[in-house]
């Protein structure tokens, strides 16, 4: 599986934020990391300067092998907590789509 960090240019987008959202992305995404041959994560911080509570916007995109992207969106305080939510979020996504197709 590849991954691929993305952010604007309000988050400092270095190798160990890179590092970071890997782990938790992918720890989130289990065993269904096996099924997916790309995911990219893109963090933006959405009032910048002015602060404020959840503006950290973490959308994720998976792409299950042999099927369409799936993509969601997640906004949480700060960057770590906006990845475990939309890491939780991307993950029952898939689990929902995954357990349709396999009730066919």
């Amino acid at each position: 599986m590849q991954f691929q960090l993305n952010t604007d240019s309000h988050i400092q987008g270095d190798d160990r934020l890179a590092e970071i959202a890997e782990g938790i992305v992918t720890a989130a995404l289990g065993h269904l990391v096996e099924r997916l041959t790309r995911v990219e994560v893109h963090l933006a911080d959405v009032n910048a300067a002015k602060g404020g509570g959840d503006d950290i916007l973490c959308t994720i995109e998976a792409r299950p092998e042999g099927m369409q992207p799936h993509s969601i969106r997640h906004s949480d305080a700060d960057v770590e907590a906006a990845l475990r939510g939309g890491g939780r979020k991307i993950r029952a996504l898939l689990e929902s789509e995954f357990g349709k197709r396999s009730a066919r």
